[in-house]
């Protein structure tokens, strides 16, 4: 029960943020105030932002080639989950780090798209 509730407001959570994107993609050049649409990171978070989405699509890529993942977590002391042995624990974390990657990933994408409009 807990991983279906898990599972759901990470949809949930992914969703939230498609529309908080759209919305920002739908206003114009210029807020309610008047003042310049900002995307949902400036140019230091851009940069921030696409080195830990590489960095977490290399790890991706690793787990998935590999078949093994470190755990994600305070209390793992660098546990590695394998795909033979753990393989529920292996793949909540391979969601997790696509859904970070996708996240950030959109997150680039909008502010991209916001700073070179046409």
């Amino acid at each position: 029960m807990r991983t279906a509730v898990y599972y759901s407001l990470m949809l949930l959570l992914g969703f939230a943020w498609y529309k908080f994107g759209q919305s920002l993609l739908r206003k114009g050049y210029r807020d309610e105030n008047g003042e310049l649409t900002q995307g949902i990171v400036g140019p230091v978070g851009f940069l921030v932002s696409a080195v830990v989405a590489c960095g977490l699509l290399f790890a991706l890529l690793r787990a998935l080639l590999w078949g093994e993942v470190s755990c994600l977590g305070r209390g793992c002391k660098m546990q590695i989950y394998t795909l033979a042995a753990h393989a529920g624990e292996y793949w909540a974390n391979v969601f997790y780090i696509a859904w970070m990657v996708l996240g950030l990933g959109y997150a680039m994408y909008v502010t991209f798209k916001i700073w070179f409009r046409a």
